[in-house]
């Protein structure tokens, strides 16, 4: 199977470039329980013919509660599953990290001019000695082709692709076994189960530079994980429910830096395109990064001798492919959640109708406006990726809102507003040059997704 997959991507070379981008800095051991409810002896009744009492998430950084480029205690607590296991009381044990988290956590230090600094600490995992499986098992940076085949950082998809090993597998997995074989370990009453992301981030964040996985690829990897997950269910009397692939158009990390140039007057700037062709860019047609914050304060980007690299722009061309990618991929999760009988969670339509309501005024959730603004818009968090714990809060939301809608239940929603928040910042915060915020050096390099 193997040799298969490698036969249908790119050439190594391209993977490194990939997933270079996407190394952890750190390799940490352990974690700890946090979580004091004890499991009900029978489904509650709130939960119709669900039942949370084994309740298990498999998936990525999203599905970790990672946030500002670090994976930390504070953050984690309000991962969307720890938060609907709290709707319910069920037990849900996550592999907690002490602050300030994963080495690389992006911090504010002044919000009038705007500053951040990298963390250059880290901290310790807090419960080594916990011998089951951990019922979150989103394991930062993890591809589609992990939840069935990656037992540790010497056998995820980045590394079997010549790329870094990833020790966030480590961390989570423990050597115990893949997320799919530790979930049926636990005998799950109820599996969330949200990859997918990473299949096409990776690419859109480097500026189409890397590869992606093929669609008929990602298919067949869907068709294959559905296929396990359904005969679990079968075995345990589990419910499943799936989410879906965000669009990178609703996300800051595609969509400050361009937008804050054409509000300071700048509507194009010199880039190079992914054939290689130096243009003036279209900032309304055209993608530039948060990273290209890096090359825009030396001055590049001004003139056609000195252009913004392609690394740092999602072009035209490249904006098309992934957004059919990405339609492609929930083709499929679609198609084939309904034909499991699995619960499908929309979580791309609702971002996507938030960002809709950006330009007239935001979205108010609980007497909250979000909006999917870079920091004032209090979605996402400091990397321009990953959802605040607000954020994963309105998350959270969406998967109640589709199990109740499909099972029977009746499960509280989250109310949002009781969830530590930046909206504090919405008003004062003072961007650089060109109204863009500016990071350290490499801050944004090691990002895990």
């Amino acid at each position: 199977m193997l040799n298969e997959m490698k036969s249908r991507f790119a050439g190594k070379k391209l993977f490194k470039m990939l997933f270079a981008f996407a190394a952890s800095a750190i390799l940490l051991t352990g974690c700890q329980d946090r979580t004091e409810l004890t499991a009900p002896n029978a489904p509650n009744p709130k939960s119709g013919s669900a039942d949370f009492t084994r309740f298990v998430t498999i998936g990525n950084s999203l599905t970790a509660g990672y946030q500002s480029g670090s994976l930390y205690e504070s953050a984690q607590i309000y991962s969307y599953g720890n938060l609907i296991a709290g709707q319910l009381g069920s037990s849900y044990v996550q592999p907690l990290v002490s602050e300030p988290g994963t080495k690389g956590r992006i911090e504010i230090v002044t919000v009038s001019p705007f500053v951040t600094s990298i963390n250059s600490n880290s901290g310790t995992p807090i419960n080594l000695n916990y011998a089951p499986p951990y019922n979150n098992l989103g394991v930062p940076g993890a591809f589609l082709y992990d939840a069935l085949k990656a037992t540790d950082s010497l056998n995820c998809f980045t590394a079997v692709n010549g790329g870094p090993k990833n020790p966030m597998f480590n961390l989570i997995l423990r050597g115990i076994g893949t997320q799919y074989q530790q979930a049926k370990l636990l005998q799950p009453s109820f599996i969330t189960f949200w990859l997918g992301n990473n299949d096409i981030l990776g690419h859109a964040t480097t500026g189409g530079v890397s590869p992606f996985t093929p669609t008929p690829t990602f298919a067949f990897l869907y068709a294959q994980a559905a296929d396990s997950l359904n005969a679990l269910a079968q075995a345990t009397g589990a419910k499943v429910a799936v989410a879906n692939v965000m669009d990178v158009s609703v996300i800051p990390f595609f969509t400050t830096v361009g937008g804050q140039l054409l509000m300071s007057g700048v509507t194009a700037v010199w880039g190079i395109t992914g054939t290689g062709d130096t243009i003036s860019m279209d900032l309304t047609k055209n993608y530039l990064t948060l990273k290209a914050t890096e090359q825009l304060s030396t001055g590049k980007g001004l003139s056609k001798s000195n252009p913004l690299s392609s690394a740092y722009i999602l072009d035209e061309a490249e904006i098309a492919t992934v957004k059919n990618t990405v339609n492609a991929y929930n083709t499929t999760i679609q198609s084939i959640s309904a034909a499991k009988g699995f619960t499908y969670v929309d979580v791309n339509a609702k971002l996507t109708s938030i960002r809709a309501n950006d330009l007239s005024g935001g979205t108010i959730i609980d007497g909250i406006n979000f909006a999917t603004t870079y920091v004032t818009g209090g979605i996402f968090s400091l990397d321009g990726v990953h959802p605040t714990s607000r954020g994963q809060g309105i998350i959270a939301n969406e998967f109640i809102n589709a199990i109740n809608a499909t099972l029977g239940a009746s499960i509280p929603k989250i109310n949002v507003s009781t969830i530590p928040g930046s909206l504090e910042f919405a008003g004062k915060v003072s961007f650089g040059k060109y109204g863009l915020p500016l990071f350290p050096q490499g801050a944004l390099d090691n990002l895990l997704f």
